[in-house]
């Protein structure tokens, strides 16, 4: 261990940092392929939004374009026509960054107008960024316009192993779990993106096992302004250092000078190459997604700072008080979508405090299944507290199926998957045509499999991975390409429409920074509000109600598990207050019904706790993380 502490915690002196820049910046290219005051941008009628919506504002009442991005391909096609359309800076923010084939074709795009002449700046929280320190070390020194930052890295490194984090945990845990969790992408300071989505395969459904269900929303107008003040807060933050001063690539450097950019090939060419050409047909672009734009009026922009890692934090940030706010102000329903249902003491005060009201606000959660969900571990806290859920706060709970029936996650695009059964029962979403190598591995150049596994959970929570094997989702009944919720989005009486980065949990309140748009528009907002009820329905979502009382001692079992829940530990009782429950429509039951409804019981039949899943360790281990994780709450 003390050789570990001596070696993890060497660093670069302010003389070797010097030349490791020097040497950067010598090999940066100047070299810039358009001589138009344009850069030669491609037309965009995403960036035209931005155009007409400055036209259209004055200073008392500004005009936005809002466009959700729910399917994965519309969400890229997006942004590379944006990043294609710049004529002045791209800035994009981001916790995730991979290297596969979505990673690698944004990559491309961004170099590619930094060539053309646009400023480009790429930042990425530490945890999560780049994987290989010779891709940070290239990018470092592409070109003169092009620039990228890695936010917060702990122990001054890009990575850090294992034994690394065990060493930052013990030395450093506060400032290990104080992450980036902003995303966006800013064109030209007038048309921006935020959402759930990271930079990845599993974000674009184009994962051949797993794919998020998420969504973002681009918003075209005068918050790009605001969008920009926050991102460029960030961009000079002592937190955010250039790559080359970073210990292990800086030494990349040193020794051997700045690598070229090499990457493998793509793992689906012609899928990269259609994506490519449509982004190029403006007419396409057009009929796709511009003219699905709704115009709406004031757009708010809540947004941490980097300041909210500077300082104590006794209570919520800007964008945690500012999504109380609109939460505490309903007083009809809050439609409320979150992969992971673990609320902070604040947050669970204030549904408590609206469900004691005279008139209290319906409350609708759409959340993750054991099934589906990319953190068993933070599940299991939300299973625990599933009667509070129910009972104290008025909870009505929908868990995303892992095969919904319908879904805006585009399956056949995702590549196949080897050794798929046919053994599904209809309505699953799979391909069994044909198969390929597995996806937890790659073919290098040299023809020999190089390990390339990664589960969604060891990069969105890093700092839980130390127990790696443990955090690998749940082995399910029937094979087939899983979809998991991610989408963090939120409707407030029909009228506010919020879609943003926070998960409204504990480290979204105290630790990770967040974002935020806020639209208060009533054709935008039932826009949302159709999305989040389409992903609560019975085709695609189980929901959750009281069990069955027990035939006799039913409210002795009651007390006993409610006292059992409120143990901080040994919260041992085997039976919970609430289980799964599946629609059977029939003549009687036309139509799915909420839990309250006296006739729920006879339209819905029981699937257990744990539908589809292939019950085995990881169920016994979901049980102990009830029983024994409460502490961890804090840090899911």
């Amino acid at each position: 261990m003390l050789a570990l502490a001596c070696s993890a915690c060497v660093t670069m002196t302010s003389g070797q940092r010097a030349r490791a820049e020097a040497i950067t910046v010598t090999a940066r290219s100047t070299v810039v392929g358009c001589d138009q005051p344009d850069a030669c941008a491609q037309p965009s009628p995403l960036h035209e939004l931005a155009g007409r919506a400055f036209a259209e504002s004055t200073a008392a009442a500004p005009r936005h374009y809002a466009l959700m991005l729910d399917r994965g391909a519309d969400a890229m096609l997006a942004r590379i026509s944006l990043i294609r359309s710049a004529t002045r800076s791209v800035d994009v923010q981001t916790y995730i960054f991979e290297e596969d084939d979505a990673g690698h074709l944004f990559l491309d795009e961004l170099l590619a107008a930094a060539r053309r002449g646009v400023r480009v700046r790429l930042l990425i929280d530490q945890l999560s960024a780049l994987e290989r320190v010779n891709t940070l070390a290239a990018l470092a020194g592409a070109h003169a316009n092009f620039s990228i930052r890695i936010y917060n890295p702990v122990l001054r490194r890009a990575h850090i192993s294992y034994p690394e984090f065990l060493l930052a945990a013990t030395c450093c845990w506060h400032q290990l779990n104080q992450r980036m969790h902003t995303k966006m992408l800013l064109v030209d300071g007038a048309v921006g993106v935020t959402g759930g989505r990271n930079y990845a395969d599993d974000y674009f459904d184009w994962s051949a096992d797993y794919n998020f269900r998420d969504r973002d929303v681009l918003v075209a107008g005068p918050v790009a302004r605001d969008m920009q003040r926050n991102f460029d807060a960030f961009w000079t933050n002592v937190r955010s250092w250039p790559a080359e001063q970073l210990t292990d690539v800086g030494r990349r450097i040193l020794d051997s000078g700045v690598p070229p950019l090499a990457r493998d090939d793509f793992e689906q060419p012609q899928r990269v190459a259609a994506m490519s050409r449509d982004a190029a047909d403006t007419d396409l672009i057009r009929t796709r997604l511009a003219d699905k734009a709704l115009p709406v009026g004031v757009v708010d922009y809540l947004a941490d700072l980097p300041q909210k890692h500077s300082e104590p934090n006794p209570g919520p940030a800007t964008a945690s008080r500012g999504l109380r706010e609109l939460i505490d102000s309903s007083r009809s329903e809050v439609l409320l979508q979150t992969p992971y249902l673990v609320l902070s003491r604040s947050a669970q005060d204030l549904f408590r405090g609206m469900h004691r009201r005279q008139q209290a606000p319906r409350v609708i959660v759409s959340t993750s299944s054991l099934a589906s969900t990319d953190s068993f571990i933070t599940y299991a806290l939300s299973y625990k507290y599933k009667r509070r859920y129910l009972r104290d706060f008025g909870f009505e709970i929908h868990e995303y199926k892992p095969f919904p029936v319908d879904a805006p996650v585009d399956v056949p695009a995702t590549p196949p998957v080897a050794a798929r059964q046919p053994a599904i029962p209809p309505g699953r979403l799979f391909d069994a045509s044909s198969s390929r190598r597995p996806r937890d591995s790659r073919l290098g150049h040299d023809g020999s499999v190089v390990d390339r596994y990664r589960n969604p959970l060891q990069s969105e929570y890093a700092a839980l991975a130390a127990s790696r094997r443990n955090l690998e989702r749940m082995p399910l009944k029937h094979p087939g390409v899983r979809t998991g919720l991610h989408a963090k989005s939120m409707v407030v009486d029909d009228s506010i429409a919020v879609i943003g980065t926070h998960n409204f949990d504990p480290r979204g309140d105290h630790y990770n920074t967040e974002s935020a748009v806020v639209i208060a528009d009533a054709a935008f907002a039932r826009e949302l509000g159709d999305s989040i009820r389409r992903d609560i329905a019975p085709a695609n979502s189980w929901t959750i109600a009281p069990r069955d009382k027990a035939p006799v001692f039913s409210g002795l079992e009651y007390s006993l598990a409610k006292l059992s829940e409120r143990l901080p530990i040994f919260d041992l009782w085997p039976v919970r207050y609430a289980t799964s429950y599946e629609f059977q429509p029939g003549p009687d039951c036309p139509l799915p019904l909420p839990p309250t409804d006296p006739r729920f019981q006879a339209c819905y039949r029981p699937v257990g706790d744990f539908p589809e899943v292939n019950l085995g360790f990881k169920s016994v281990l979901t049980r102990i993380f009830t029983a024994f994780g409460a502490g961890f709450a804090p840090v899911l």
